[in-house]
């Protein structure tokens, strides 16, 4: 079978019939786009991270982190699941680590009342970052992770049903608002807080719906395509994620962290520090602008030049 160069905007080349000099001035091209293609990519990423940076560890010392999230002061909130007892965590700006809550809670996010709204064994539940004081709001589901806007309506993913679960965050009444996704895992709302991105654990895709005042869900479509590990072509991992204020989502996935732009093109992957289950993301610290990772047993962190998307109140506020 002859040889030949197969671009998806070209006609096909056959290299078979070429003189020798023909050939080696076509590969010398190709070569000679390999840098620019790399760049392209990494161009993608230089507007997000600080040149020269890498991971670091913030925590060490956990069971099993996860359920990152942040709060109007830049805050990390995060889970150890395998302490005992399981514990919510809040790392403060200026590096201390303090115990909020003894629950175990997979997902975490502070809603526009600045309380931590929480999912995990089952429940959907609130608590005061100030004293630990846990309310139930929902119980008896399969519980995986969250999201509010800044009109208080809530969403959890529960994996094992294949569902987006609605939670009124007035009665606890939860109701199915999407079923299909082979594991809906991770959730996140972009800037304008009424696009809800879930990510699939079984698949490749993020999936993106508009989100209506009455806390239905149109518009299902996959918005952006994750990488896979080539041991698992179709199974990308896609786990727990955040979004920045520029649109970006950050999803945690097998291959490690991939970042897409606001219109679901994949910028890069940075890989994991550690060979451990990565689990979510968070942007925190002074300014959020300090990217977090929950992984195995370690919270690390990196600096970037971009900031959070943060739950916006009513009337403009935050």
């Amino acid at each position: 079978m002859d040889q030949a160069l197969v671009h998806p905007e070209t006609p096909r080349i056959k290299i078979a019939s070429m003189s020798p000099r023909t050939r080696l001035a076509i590969v010398s091209a190709l070569l000679l786009l390999i840098p620019f293609t790399a760049r392209a990519e990494d161009s993608g990423l230089s507007a997000v991270l600080v040149q020269g940076d890498d991971w670091k560890v913030a925590i060490d010392g956990l069971g099993f982190a996860d359920g990152a999230s942040t709060d109007k002061a830049g805050n990390l909130y995060f889970s150890d699941l395998k302490s005992k007892p399981a514990v919510i965590y809040r790392l403060t700006t200026d590096g201390k680590k303090e115990k909020v809550a003894e629950a175990g809670m997979s997902g975490t996010k502070i809603g526009p009342d600045g309380r931590l709204y929480a999912c995990g064994g089952g429940k959907v539940a609130v608590f005061d970052v100030n004293n630990g004081k846990e309310t139930v709001l929902a119980e008896g589901l399969k519980t995986n992770d969250i999201a509010i806007n800044s009109r208080g309506q809530i969403y959890i993913t529960e994996t094992g049903k294949k569902q987006v679960t609605f939670i009124d965050i007035k009665t606890g009444k939860a109701e199915a608002a999407d079923i299909g996704i082979n594991k809906p895992n991770g959730i996140a709302f972009a800037p304008d807080q009424n696009t809800l991105y879930v990510s699939d654990y079984g698949g490749l895709n993020v999936w993106s719906f508009k989100v209506q005042p009455d806390g239905k869900l149109t518009d299902k479509k996959p918005w952006a395509t994750m990488k896979a590990p080539e041991k698992k072509p179709d199974v990308a991992g896609g786990d727990g994620m955040t979004v920045d204020a520029s649109g970006r989502a950050y999803v945690t996935t097998a291959l490690g962290l991939q970042i897409f732009d606001a219109d679901g093109k994949l910028l890069g992957i940075l890989p994991k520090p550690q060979d451990a289950p990565l689990t979510n993301v968070a942007l925190a610290g002074p300014g959020h602008s300090t990217l977090y990772i929950t992984c195995g047993n370690k919270v690390f962190s990196r600096k970037t030049q971009t900031t959070a998307a943060l739950v916006i109140l009513p009337g403009g506020g935050k």
